[in-house]
């Protein structure tokens, strides 16, 4: 039997990221063939991730990196948000993105075969990252973004990458890139343009809206305060010639109710319709950013902003770790109660 020395146990945890224990246990098994125990590691590292497939990993990092004229956005998760704060972890991350930046896969089958620096791919160093840190490591999703080179790429991550953002901005400067990811961060939104939100998801919205302005309005109530009216439209997609035709007579008519003079009604009516406006696209402003307030300068919107620059956004993307997925809620008073019950039994 071959002889397992330090410089063997060594060599091997260096190519895999195995434990001390782990690596010598493996070249025993393998009598000391170094590629064999590689193997047997990988194989054992596959075994305990099919073991954690089930657990739900909703913490994590993204990962942002910017290789020329392409960006790449990643999520990684972890089981804990302790475990993200591992160096190894941190590492796979910034590796892994990297690695998609370079290797520009079209979609997540592509991506695991990617090589990583030190030779395994992907997949495999998730599976290994599994392995040796102890919990379900996921690659959950990536995206990439290209530029030509009269454009900017705006990298930021806020909350020591719980979210991560790429802008693409064309006829700004790299400042200015980066101060809109960073808008784009804090305010989350989901499209550029109103044009981009399906009908649907209007209506929803501004059901969801509704509802919320009724339970403001049972509050109001109990200390008598005048109720908030419903929003009747959403986005700009919804105020047409006819609807804006329509709100300017009944300012008018309001006016006239009264008793403004009607040699002033020209300096009221566009604040009234501005407001009109403002009221009536509260979806737009939540969920498409040109419609936001700038969160540097909130006397703009985002459009007016860019428009100053001379700037425009082209595309984004923003992760937040976690999104969309159903974390387990721990019931500590019941896990309690339940060891409770096993040591009395």
């Amino acid at each position: 039997m071959a002889q397992i020395t330090a410089k063997l146990v060594k060599e091997l945890r260096e190519r895999t990221g195995a434990g001390v224990m782990d690596a010598k246990k493996a070249l025993v098994e393998v009598d000391g063939d170094m590629d064999k125990a590689v193997q047997y590691l990988r194989d054992k590292g596959m075994a305990k991730a099919a073991k954690k497939a089930d657990r739900v990993a909703a913490e994590g990092l993204t990962g942002v990196y910017v290789n020329g004229n392409v960006a790449a956005i990643t999520e990684v998760n972890s089981e804990t948000d302790f475990v993200s704060q591992n160096d190894k972890f941190v590492n796979l991350v910034n590796e892994a993105t990297k690695t998609i930046a370079e290797g520009k896969p079209a979609d997540m089958e592509a991506a695991k075969e990617l090589k990583m620096a030190d030779g395994t791919t992907l997949d495999q160093s998730f599976v290994n990252a599994t392995a040796t840190i102890g919990e379900k490591i996921v690659l959950r999703r990536f995206a990439l973004e290209e530029k030509n080179d009269d454009q900017e790429f705006g990298a930021y991550q806020h909350n020591g990458g719980q979210i991560g953002v790429i802008t693409v901005l064309e006829g700004a400067d790299a400042a200015t890139a980066k101060h809109l990811a960073m808008h784009i961060a804090a305010m989350s939104p989901k499209v550029i343009s109103p044009d981009e939100l399906d009908d649907q998801f209007i209506t929803d919205q501004l059901a969801v809206m509704n509802h919320k302005i009724d339970q403001d309005n049972e509050s109001r109530a109990l200390v008598h305060k005048k109720p908030l009216p419903h929003l009747v439209y959403g986005s700009a997609k919804q105020l047409t010639d006819d609807v804006l035709a329509k709100a300017k007579e009944d300012i008018k008519a309001e006016l006239k109710e009264e008793g403004k003079p009607e040699k002033i009604w020209d300096r009221i009516i566009p604040g009234k319709m501005q407001r009109f406006i403002d009221d009536n696209t509260q979806v737009d402003k939540q969920f498409a950013v040109l419609s936001q307030d700038y969160i540097m300068d909130d006397s703009k919107t985002v459009g007016e902003f860019l428009k100053e620059k001379g700037a425009k956004l082209v595309a984004f993307q923003r992760y937040e770790v976690g999104e969309g997925i159903e974390k387990k809620q721990e019931d500590f008073a019941a896990e309690v109660r339940e060891q409770d019950r096993k040591s009395v039994v």
